[in-house]
């Protein structure tokens, strides 16, 4: 039995649920983790002061998980979340927690989202809603989310909903909720609103504290990069730009440390996985491998890097964001050793930037960010290597026999030295071009090509609109906006590839945080329109409909910057900006 299935069985967790820790990368309880599991599967209330980053998802997710009674369809477990990024951080823990549990519905509920989905969700029973409180709060008004049968109720961050202003909701929500249920309240601070809700609502809760073991801010150069295309192609542009004697890699499951590994290989890159399947002679070979210099990349969970401790090694790559602050500063702690400088450069998704808030904050550090290596800035770093290479072959002491090997070459005899060594030049590249035709393919270009789109509307021909100055257009909403880390360009490259427009047909696009606006051509087929429905702009789908038709638009040029120059025709378009401006959610 291993040492994570003994710690966390030791707390009353049942084997499900250990398997997806195993999986996920814990190898021990957190103290917050440790001191809540048990109180929670014995339904006790409990009052948690904890830093953003300890743990606390887990220590509440898992034991709320193991107590719900998948036979029962209705709300069990309610959370309260401060943002909708962390509702969607909290609903994909529960989702992670119960891989192994089959039958678990789980129900994110926050502004933005077409209450149509989310009515449709409620009425399949979930057994565990997470949501913010402006949105939660209207579907208890709507008599549409029934909690009359609630068991748990958990409060994360309660001290943000106060700073916020939802406090006021929150405590309308509890007081709608039968008394006799559990409730979990967190918050990294205790002001005494939120000390007036516990003695309020709670039932002798068992109080925690937990203090931040992250004193020192860690002396090594960090950063990161904003995900926005395929994660392995940045990685290699990354691998191939940085100086480093050996890096390592962290991922957050075993299988990710092979599929990352056998990218790497395919790109020559002299790698190996490190995973808990390994048995303790081949992890020990591995290791040595590195130490020596044999190995110049690891790719390892945080299972199976403990204890690691390899000199030479001043690179590390947080491929996957850590699951909490401490375990951020492990992983980057493994590089700089031995007086030499380190660095760390941790990939964030879009919905991971709260994330990155938090260890910014609580490790006192200021992480800059970086650009994904450019085609100008590959091209001089492998120009350098070349140099580097010629070089030291010039100062070979056999160079004298291969002049004498060129001058029996044919085709010495018909062209310039020049043309020859560019000719050689070409060859000796390798799979690391020395001209790069493309920037990388970002995310919106990835997810939206459809197979066959450019026959399906080969009848639909680009200059229908190019003669024309003065176009019907029609105005059309999608669901993507700023906080989906989407750009204008995304929009349009998508719509363009999509309907095989030119950018030039595409009208005014403009962005909000939850959506968009986009002006097409009014005369656009059906056919296409049904195509845009199936696609997704970075991965998610853009749900494209008609708000207004009919306008007599001039094209101009898309950009960000445009607004729309009378407001109300703006609150006309995009109703629902009126109840985003009154209340966050």
């Amino acid at each position: 039995m291993t040492h994570i299935e003994t710690s966390f069985l030791k707390l009353g967790l049942n084997t499900n649920l250990i398997k997806s820790l195993h999986e996920m990368g814990y190898t021990k309880p957190s103290p917050i983790q440790f001191s809540c599991i048990p109180y929670l599967l014995k339904n006790y209330d409990v009052l948690g002061m904890a830093q953003t980053g300890s743990g606390k998802t887990a220590a509440f997710s898992l034991p709320l998980l193991q107590n719900l009674d998948l036979l029962l369809k209705f709300p069990q477990v309610l959370v309260l979340t401060p943002t909708r990024e962390l509702a969607v951080q909290v609903s994909e823990a529960f989702l992670a927690f119960s891989k192994y549990i089959k039958g678990v519905q789980i129900l994110a509920l926050y502004g933005g989202q077409k209450y149509e989905n989310q009515l449709r969700s409620l009425k399949k029973g979930p057994h565990i809603v997470v949501g913010t409180p402006g949105r939660l709060l209207d579907h208890l008004k709507r008599g549409t989310l029934n909690l009359s049968r609630l068991k748990s109720l958990v409060l994360d961050e309660a001290d943000e909903m106060l700073r916020m202003g939802f406090i006021e909701d929150v405590e309308n929500i509890m007081a709608k909720i039968p008394k006799n249920h559990q409730t979990a309240l967190f918050s990294a601070t205790m002001p005494d609103a939120i000390r007036k809700i516990s003695k309020r609502f709670m039932k002798h809760p068992k109080e925690i504290y937990i203090k931040s073991n992250i004193t020192n801010k860690p002396d090594i150069e960090q950063s990161y990069w904003i995900v926005n295309v395929r994660k392995t192609e940045g990685l290699i542009r990354f691998l191939e730009v940085e100086e480093f004697l050996s890096a390592l890699i962290f991922v957050r499951t075993k299988n990710a440390t092979l599929e990352v590994s056998e990218s790497l290989e395919k790109h020559g890159y002299n790698s190996a996985a490190l995973n808990g399947d390994m048995n303790q002679a081949l992890r020990e070979q591995t290791l040595e491998k590195l130490r020596t210099g044999r190995l110049d990349i690891l790719i390892a969970t945080d299972v199976a890097a403990r204890g690691l401790d390899v000199d030479r090694l001043n690179l590390v790559i947080n491929y996957d964001i850590p699951m909490d602050v401490e375990s951020y500063v492990h992983r980057i702690g493994r590089t700089g050793r031995a007086g030499r400088t380190g660095k760390a450069l941790l990939f964030v998704e879009h919905r991971e930037k709260r994330l990155l808030r938090n260890i910014e904050r609580i490790t006192k550090s200021k992480i800059f960010e970086t650009k994904l290596p450019n085609n100008s800035l590959l091209t001089e770093k492998r120009l350098q290597k070349i140099n580097l290479k010629i070089e030291k072959q010039l100062n070979s002491k056999d160079l004298v026999d291969y002049q004498s090997i060129l001058k029996k070459l044919k085709c010495f005899e018909h062209i310039t030295i020049e043309k020859l060594a560019a000719a050689l030049l070409k060859m000796a590249q390798g799979r690391r071009v020395l001209i790069i035709k493309s920037e990388p393919l970002y995310k919106s270009n990835k997810f939206l090509t459809l197979k066959n789109s450019t026959k399906t509307f080969n009848n639909f021909k680009r200059s229908k609109f190019k003669k024309e100055k003065n176009v019907l257009m029609n105005l059309y909403k999608i669901d993507v906006g700023r906080n989906d880390g989407v750009e204008v360009r995304h929009i349009v490259g998508a719509i363009a590839n999509e309907g095989n427009l030119s950018s030039k047909d595409i009208g005014n696009v403009r962005l909000f945080p939850i959506h968009s606006t986009i002006e097409l051509p009014m005369s656009l087929p059906t056919k296409t329109l049904n195509f845009f429905s199936k696609t997704r702009i970075l991965n998610k789908f853009i749900n494209i409909r008609l708000i207004s038709n009919n306008k007599n638009f001039k094209l101009k040029k898309h950009n960000e910057k445009n607004r729309f120059s009378n407001k109300k025709s703006f609150l006309k378009y995009v109703p629902e900006r009126k109840k985003l401006s009154r209340r966050r959610t």
